[in-house]
């Protein structure tokens, strides 16, 4: 494993030190690195990182969404205000939508296997998008509208909603039928989500109030709290549910709030662990990657990739109406929404595990999604934020 772990961290910061000269996303490299140090290519990753890679992508996230939650002030997304609900559901539906009428055409899947990949393909990255938005903060652009909170906010709300689709969908292909008490599973996740992390947060800050503890130590404090509250999401998995995510961004939000100036200190910790956890998140990711599939199926599945994202970019639209943005600022935030990368590799193997007759072609559209859309996503917010948006 530390072969496994010295070939991630040399070869990632390598390639995507290249990618950076070339003026490409450092992850495109990082992805690039896990494709061929991984199980398809040159197989130099030992089975026992591989066998922990969900875990260790689980802890990357934790790391980007706390940070992200550090630097959210809950005043700027308030004033936001039906943008920021919309965005947490409209465009992954309008997406969903987009799968199903596409993909029966395209490659002759039936409308319930087209809702399944949809289901896989419509979840935003909040690994590949938050960063961004808070190097878009750090250089206030759009901040005075809010939009870099407005995607971060969404991006994480839009994961949970999409997965809980998935999981329905997934058991009526089974033949497990479908209950509508499952729809349950949205709100209660997004609305026990925010109250644990608003009572974690506001616990926390009195905590560091009354007690002098080294910033160093009220990380590990953090890191251990959020590990508890992404576990107690994976414990419920009846109606009611919690999404442990949301919770550790809303424990950060409520951090900022209450003790702004220790928040602004812990997000600079945050960001230096964010450079190993960059590092093994994406290297993990390209690393589940199987590009046999990716080939098998020629250029209709990269169209229907691209037609799904038109749709998806058509809903960020819809959500912005009758806001205060300008045509600029709207495109931004349509051309921001499209990355994919951890939901797609957490999910995307799941239907063929279980059997279905669409397990390989799902698998194969959430592997491209993610060789496509996350290098161009991050390209496209890199390349267009200083002409899109004002500071």
């Amino acid at each position: 494993m530390l072969l496994s772990l010295a070939l991630i961290f040399l070869c990632g910061i390598l390639l995507g030190s290249l990618f950076q000269r070339l003026r490409l996303p450092a992850l495109l490299g990082m992805l690039l690195t896990g494709i061929l140090l991984g199980p398809q290519v040159l197989n130099l990753l030992s089975p026992d990182i591989l066998g922990i890679s969900a875990d260790l992508r689980q802890i990357a996230l934790i790391i980007i969404l706390t940070r992200a939650g550090l630097n959210l002030d809950l005043a700027d997304l308030k004033k936001v205000g039906r943008p920021a609900l919309l965005m947490c559901f409209l465009p992954a539906s309008i997406e969903m939508i987009g799968m199903i009428l596409l993909a029966p055409p395209l490659l002759g899947m039936s409308y319930l296997d087209a809702a399944i990949a949809g289901a896989v393909v419509a979840a935003v990255s909040p690994a590949v998008v938050v960063p961004k938005m808070l190097r878009l903060m750090e250089q206030g652009l759009g901040v005075k509208k809010g939009i870099p909170q407005l995607i971060m906010a969404g991006a994480s709300v839009d994961d949970i909603f999409v997965i809980v689709l998935f999981t329905s969908f997934t058991s009526i292909a089974a033949g497990d039928g479908f209950s509508p008490l499952t729809l349950l599973r949205i709100p209660s996740s997004v609305v026990l989500g925010l109250l644990g992390g608003l009572l974690c947060g506001l616990i926390l800050a009195e905590v560091f109030r009354r007690l002098h503890i080294r910033d160093s130590l009220k990380v590990i404090l953090i890191l251990s709290i959020s590990f508890l509250l992404v576990t107690l999401e994976h414990a419920l998995t009846g109606v009611i549910g919690f999404s442990g995510l949301l919770a550790v961004m809303g424990l950060g939000a409520v951090l900022r709030r209450q003790r702004r100036e220790a928040a602004v200190r812990l997000s600079l910790k945050y960001s230096k662990l964010w450079v190993a956890a960059e590092l093994l998140l994406f290297v993990l990711v390209g690393a589940a990657v199987d590009i046999r599939y990716a080939f098998s199926m020629g250029a209709s599945v990269i169209l229907l990739i691209f037609g799904v994202l038109l749709f998806r970019m058509a809903g960020v639209f819809l959500c912005l109406i009758k806001t205060a943005l300008t045509k600029k600022e709207r495109l931004f935030c349509m051309l921001a929404y499209t990355p994919k990368a951890t939901v797609q590799a957490a999910i995307g193997s799941i239907p063929l595990a279980m059997g279905l007759s669409c397990g390989n072609t799902v698998l194969t559209i959430a592997v491209l999604a993610i060789l496509i859309t996350a290098p161009l996503g991050a390209f496209a917010i890199d390349m267009t934020c200083q002409k899109l948006l004002s500071s």
